[in-house]
């Protein structure tokens, strides 16, 4: 008789691969690829990014699918399970720990970030029933970001529908909402990449993005597509190994994980291909990168472009699924793990846990105005935050990862998980997380560290 977990297992090979995808797609993938492609030379960067995916983000992506399988539980608990089969033995319990942890601070500011795609979808709401214009895109999203007010409340509604996914568990709440969110987000991109081809500078975006230009290739260029592809596939949180303990044990590892790599790799590209021919059709520029890209630039267009506001709520619609599938991940592992140490039934958990995320998130919101004198690490509250989540704990745990199924896993368990790989495949596996992985990942921490 099949193992399974006591949270529910997916009902098909589809099912994990729509909430494996939701949970790799995310703010980074609509918004950090497009912008980090412009910074750093379009097809020269993308073609590193593609091999830094195949160097890092598979075998870091196949390992937490195969551990969280062979456990069957949460990720600290899975750790615990399989102590007797590696190395080191329970203290390798410690990455789920990290994930745990990294999974609060994450969501916690992501939440409020979330909260102003929230926000941006309900002003071009308004403009689509005859409400005013952004008219100074710049001047608005600086009073959005030192306004605690509509910050807590947009951070708020994201904090909820999130809690609400979760706390009905694996297929009422988490397979039920990516059966609808992902087909959504796929459908708002292909119609945003529809506008792209219109506009008559769809040629061009193709040119910028798989056009490589290997004189603007640097140091940075390579340090910055090693990081967007540990970054985009939510590696280090441990939610895919989470959602990897309720895969049925038929489903073949290493195919689910290349279609997932493909397809997280697939929609950034397309926000390439939905964003630049817009950059380029209006002559504009990515101002700085991040939030400048979305919040300062893109509006600019979408006050200038027909039906405007009818592209600008698509696009922030696309934004807030795209972050509401990633957050549904982050809030798995430490709702699966207090769901099973504790006598509380699982919405009771999650409503708990989330409250806990929702008050922490409340340093970021207010960041930029009560707490606006506060330094830490020479950042902001709300880019400490980061810093200590995003550049530090993620990347440890990822290196952990690799090490502990590299060197400290019995081999028997990982052959038994990724039986699908041919021998070949197989040892490409182990040779990647046992050497090359590792150093990436540590050139990617001394990175983000200066």
């Amino acid at each position: 008789m099949e193992k399974s977990s006591q949270h529910g297992m997916w009902s098909s090979h589809l099912a994990f691969v729509l909430a494996a995808t939701g949970a790799a797609v995310g703010l980074g993938n609509i918004w950090r690829f497009p912008y980090l492609a412009s910074d750093n030379g379009g097809g020269a960067f993308v073609l590193i990014y593609l091999g830094c995916v195949v160097a890092i983000g598979l075998p870091l992506l196949l390992t937490e699918i195969a551990l969280g399988r062979a456990g069957r539980r949460s990720p600290i608990n899975s750790f615990v399970a399989l102590a007797s089969s590696a190395r080191g033995g329970r203290l390798w319990q410690a990455i789920g720990w990290l994930g745990f942890i990294a999974a609060i601070f994450i969501l916690s500011f992501y939440s409020v970030v979330a909260g102003w795609t929230l926000h941006y979808a309900w002003l071009y709401l308004g403009q689509v029933f005859g409400g005013p214009g952004i008219v100074d895109p710049v001047a608005s999203f600086a009073a959005l970001r030192s306004d605690p007010g509509s910050l807590l409340f947009w951070h708020s509604v994201f904090m909820a529908i999130t809690i609400g996914v979760v706390a009905f568990g694996v297929e009422r709440g988490l397979e039920r909402a990516v059966s609808i969110l992902m087909p959504t987000l796929l459908l708002l991109l292909l119609v945003l990449v529809g506008y792209g081809i219109s506009t008559g500078y769809f040629g061009q975006a193709v040119e910028f993005l798989f056009r490589p230009d290997f004189s603007r290739i640097s140091t940075s260029t390579v340090v910055s597509a090693l990081g967007q592809a540990f970054f985009s596939l939510s590696l280090g949180m441990c939610g895919i190994m989470a959602y990897g303990a309720y895969l049925p044990a038929n489903v073949p590892i290493g195919r689910v994980g290349l279609t997932v790599a493909l397809a997280d790799t697939g929609v950034a590209l397309l926000a390439g291909l939905a964003i630049f021919p817009v950059v380029f059709a209006f002559g504009l520029q990515a101002d700085g990168g991040g939030p400048g890209l979305i919040f300062n630039v893109l509006p600019l267009a979408f006050a200038e472009m027909r039906f405007g506001a009818l592209y600008g709520l698509a696009f922030f619609l696309l934004l807030m699924v795209a972050a509401w599938t990633s957050s549904i991940s982050m809030l798995e592992p430490p709702t699966a793990y207090l769901t099973e140490r504790t006598r509380f039934g699982r919405a009771r958990v999650t409503i708990g846990i989330g409250l806990v995320i929702w008050a922490f998130g409340l340093l970021t919101v207010f960041s930029g105005s009560l707490l606006a004198g506060v330094r830490l690490f020479g950042r902001d509250v709300e880019g400490a935050i980061q810093f200590i989540a995003s550049d530090l704990m993620l990347p440890i745990g990822g290196l952990l990862l690799a090490l502990y199924a590299g060197w400290a896993l019995d081999r028997r368990i990982s052959r038994e998980q990724l039986a699908d790989l041919p021998d070949w495949a197989y040892l490409a596996w182990r040779w990647l997380l046992r050497v090359v992985t590792p150093v990436l990942v540590v050139v990617v921490m001394v990175a983000a560290a200066h």
